[in-house]
């Protein structure tokens, strides 16, 4: 209580500083409850708030970040001939994903909070939680080696053009991390798709700095490396490469079948996570423990995740029953591993169900996430120039959300009437 008291006293005032009120605000609400419930005869009582819910996603994606950090740190030692199983020099290879992944989460926040406190003054209205969970879920569908001042960018365009135009939290029809990753895509396509977009080259001059490896100077990086030994990074003077390199398995096979595919990575290998790709996408159990953790708590839909499911998997069928006779090298890829190379598994937990920018009625839930599931399977295998679909699918699919929902509940209407 001594607490709360303090932090009343030292409230700004909303009419002489609107932003240091939204500010505090803002932090205010995050850490205790409202002073106001609901009372009376209500329908429906249930403690999952804005808030709680999501902290809640917030919390099922602290798996994926963790492992991600390790992965990037992963194929960095690999690429230089050091600690070249997974679980070897594990802490190296967390601190050094950490020092890749903690400045993009810093920049979206900066960015994306910012935003939200501005039209949060502007308006008079207290902060909304909603950019929590875009929050992280931009750093984790991005790669490790995205440019700041361009993530930046994806971030003020997603916010300002995808959400606060259309009225904030809970108005937006396209999921804002998706709108994020669009905007990469489409403006600086080589920074987010192709062969060479983990390639990061690093020069350690011969004073035992790395030089231009970071862009937060030698200090920082001399601190929570140092202790290590920078022997464990090449001589002075040689030149290393970032090893969170290569294609990932969706180019191989776009360019080399599945053939391709096996000759570099195993099943075991893009099952478990030790791949390349988005930061959070790889490690395909620990994102499904996280979508179980979200349909236990009621957040997330499971009939959009089995509709996505059940479209991916009888589209995936249905073009390897194609593949005979053909020269298509995808095609040719077993339909059950569609599901191992890309991120598939992240996009039906995470994005696709989304209850902003998806489908409400229940049956619609269905068609949704089944037509997800189709379309991104026919981006992925039709289109040589993106070995991938579900970012579009699902952005294609929220505009059409309102429609499904509209005709079920025509079609429910209907049925009543006709009984009546």
């Amino acid at each position: 209580m001594g607490l709360l008291d303090f932090l009343k006293k030292i409230e700004p005032d909303k009419k002489e500083s609107p932003f240091l009120h939204t500010l505090f605000d803002g932090f205010f609400t995050f850490a205790f409850a409202p002073n106001t419930v609901t009372k009376g005869g209500v329908h429906i009582r249930d403690g999952m708030d804005l808030k709680r819910l999501m902290v809640h996603v917030v919390l099922a994606l602290q798996l994926c970040l963790i492992f991600g950090a390790i992965n990037i740190g992963h194929h960095h030692f690999a690429s230089i001939g050091l600690y070249p199983g997974f679980v070897e020099g594990l802490h190296l290879k967390l601190a050094h994903g950490l020092i890749k992944l903690i400045p993009i989460i810093i920049v979206t926040h900066l960015v994306g909070l910012g935003i939200e406190f501005y039209y949060a003054a502007k308006k008079g209205h207290a902060i909304e939680e909603g950019f929590l969970v875009s929050g992280m879920l931009i750093p984790l569908i991005m790669p490790p080696d995205i440019p700041l001042w361009i993530l930046a960018l994806s971030v003020a365009f997603a916010v300002w053009i995808g959400k606060e135009a259309f009225g904030g939290t809970g108005m937006n029809i396209l999921n804002i991390a998706l709108l994020a990753r669009v905007f990469v895509f489409f403006a600086y396509p080589t920074t987010i798709s192709g062969d060479e977009v983990w390639v990061s080259n690093i020069v350690k001059d011969g004073t035992d700095h790395i030089s231009a490896a970071y862009g937060w100077g030698h200090s920082f990086v001399d601190m929570i490396f140092g202790a290590f030994g920078w022997a464990t990074f090449g001589e002075g003077g040689k030149a290393v490469i970032d090893g969170y390199t290569g294609a990932t398995p969706l180019a191989l096979a776009s360019k080399g079948g599945w053939d391709a595919v096996t000759s570099v990575y195993t099943p075991s290998q893009m099952w478990w996570g030790g791949i390349p790709g988005s930061i959070g996408e790889t490690c395909k159990p620990i994102i499904i423990v996280g979508a179980l953790f979200l349909i236990g708590v009621g957040i997330a839909s499971w009939r959009v995740m089995v509709g996505m499911l059940l479209g991916a998997a009888l589209t995936a069928m249905l073009m390897n029953s194609m593949a005979a006779g053909t020269e298509h090298l995808f095609l040719q890829v077993p339909w059950y591993y569609q599901f191992y190379m890309g991120s598939f598994f992240f996009a039906m937990a995470f994005m696709a169900t989304d209850p902003v920018t998806a489908a409400s009625t229940q049956r619609g839930k269905w068609i949704y996430g089944f037509l997800i599931g189709a379309i991104g399977m026919i981006i992925r295998v039709m289109n040589p120039a993106y070995p991938e679909g579900w970012m579009l699918a699902i952005l294609f699919m929220n505009v059409f959300a309102p429609l499904i929902d509209h005709y079920v509940l025509e079609s429910n209407i209907k049925k009543r009437l006709n009984r009546a």
